[in-house]
């Protein structure tokens, strides 16, 4: 088996079965479609809600940063010392806001930076481009009346999220950098994360809900027209469906109880065509048994003397002693394929050793010589030893006849079957044929009307098999033809209605197949 074999038979089992399942697709379609509108949906709320909240937080900030700056710079002396320029820096800081100021003043280079809380923010905080960007002023124009602006930029500083703003008030003055906590921010928005992932859950929860509700009202329908068809398939050809409202699925059943009632008008009519056909054959084949009884005692007296007979008329009554017997053997196995079609066949059973079977079928028509059996005693099944008989007689009567010998029979058992090989060393089966040889009345060669088998031989060998539980293939092996017939060692229990026992077929009707 390849591995595309293999696969293919994974996903055709287990749990990759399931989602072939109608019912299954359509949950998964409605989970998907609500998931993604839910995650689309959320992703939306939660970046439009994050925008907000952030821009709401740092220009709050900002804003009151630059008031604060404003108001409290004018009262910075010149040439400030730096416990000057760390009072500017806390008197910023405490409007309220909960954000730290660190202030820069290039002319006092022996005090680089004041903070506000020289413990958590210095001027190496603050990022460099920011830094540029703040120091560099910009030309005065109508639109822009002032050199310096106020910057900002978010940064994560030890793993926590700030806006840290700046900005330079007086071209010769002191630059001040402002670190707002988003800390809350954050907090809020992961809360917000956290409600909107619940909502999605609960939207897909819901959706799977609702998918299984509307699979369980279109498929219901569906279901019991699949169930009907099933008992429609196993030969109740009075199954109807109930139609409920006048929906698809209502012309649906409509369409099914039309299509079974044409069905059951049509296999009536066909059974009652069959049952005459069966009948007319099993009426002829038991009016041709009277006078064929007649016609055969008269040929066993003119086979007894055909040798005193005038040699003109002689060629005549052998031909006629050999047409009536083929005659006689036709009527009975149309009598036998008449039994098997009306169903009343059935078994004689016993337990027997195939081997033993197999020898007396060869013995009792003196095949030994032209057979090579390769039988172990010891394989015992249940079987029915007449039908048995006639099973292989035919085929190894026809591997005689179409294939030439030596013939070579082989058995084996297996587990709990036995398997008879019957092969020729003829030229095989031509691979047109194959599929025909079962046939009743199907020859190889249209052109042989008069050949000597009725094309019945094969087809009784198969239905013999069958009544045993078995079956009987043909192939081309690397020379002749091979017939293989594989019995249980105990076959089927018999059907309900009891059958009528056959009676001897005759010994080797053939199938010209090869």
């Amino acid at each position: 088996m390849t591995d595309h074999q293999q696969t293919a038979r994974r996903f055709s089992s287990g749990p990759w079965r399931r989602l072939r399942s109608l019912r299954v697709r359509l949950i998964a379609v409605f989970a998907a479609v609500a998931l993604l509108a839910a995650v689309s949906a959320s992703g939306i709320a939660y970046w439009l809600n994050r925008d907000a909240v952030l821009k709401r937080a740092q220009n709050t900030a900002l804003n009151d940063f630059r008031v604060s700056l404003s108001r409290n710079v004018s009262d910075l002396p010149l040439n400030a010392s730096c416990p000057e320029l760390a009072t500017l820096a806390s008197n910023v800081a405490s409007s309220g806001l909960n954000y730290d100021v660190v202030v820069v003043d290039p002319a006092h280079p022996e005090c680089p930076a004041a903070s506000s809380n020289p413990t958590k923010f210095t001027l190496a905080d603050v990022p460099a481009a920011l830094q540029t960007t703040v120091a560099k002023p910009r030309e005065v124009t109508e639109s822009n009346p002032y050199p310096y602006h106020l910057y900002w930029e978010r940064q994560n500083l030890a793993g926590r999220p700030f806006v840290i703003g700046g900005t330079k008030v007086l071209p010769n003055g002191p630059t001040a950098y402002m670190f707002k906590s988003l800390e809350n921010e954050r907090a809020d928005l992961n809360t917000l994360g956290w409600s909107l992932a619940i909502a999605t859950l609960l939207a897909l929860i819901g959706s799977a809900l609702l998918a299984q509700a509307a699979s369980s009202t279109v498929l219901r329908p569906v279901k019991r027209l699949g169930e009907a068809a099933k008992r429609l398939g196993e030969g109740h050809l009075d199954t109807r469906l109930e139609v409920e409202g006048s929906d698809e699925l209502a012309d649906l059943a409509r369409t099914f109880n039309r299509a079974a009632e044409s069905l059951h008008e049509q296999v009536e009519g066909l059974s009652a065509r069959e049952a005459q056909s069966r009948r007319f054959v099993a009426d002829m084949s038991h009016e041709l048994r009277t006078p064929l009884t007649a016609m055969t005692a008269v040929t066993d007296i003119l086979e007894d003397e055909a040798e005193s007979l005038d040699p003109m008329i002689e060629p005549a009554v052998r031909l006629v002693v050999s047409e009536t017997r083929r005659l006689s053997d036709l009527v009975e196995n149309l009598m036998e394929v008449t039994r098997f079609d009306a169903g009343t066949a059935k078994l004689v059973a016993d337990e027997v050793d195939i081997a033993d079977l197999i020898m007396s079928c060869i013995d009792g028509r003196a095949w030994y010589d032209a057979v090579e059996l390769d039988a172990p005693r010891g394989i015992l099944a249940v079987v029915d030893p007449r039908r048995l008989d006639v099973v292989f007689a035919n085929l190894i009567g026809n591997a005689l006849k179409h294939g030439g010998s030596p013939v070579r029979v082989k058995v084996r058992q297996s587990a709990d079957s036995v398997v008879v090989e019957v092969s020729d060393s003829g030229p095989g089966i031509p691979e047109d044929v194959l599929p025909h040889v079962f046939d009743r009345f199907y020859k190889a060669d249209r052109g042989r009307a008069r050949s000597e088998g009725s094309g019945l031989g094969l087809s009784i060998a198969m239905a013999n098999a069958q009544i045993h539980g078995g079956t009987i293939t043909a192939a081309n092996g690397e020379v002749g033809a091979v017939f293989t017939l594989t019995l249980p060692l105990t076959p089927p229990p018999p059907p309900s209605a009891g059958g009528t026992e056959l009676g001897p077929v005759g010994d080797a009707e053939h199938k010209d197949a090869t």
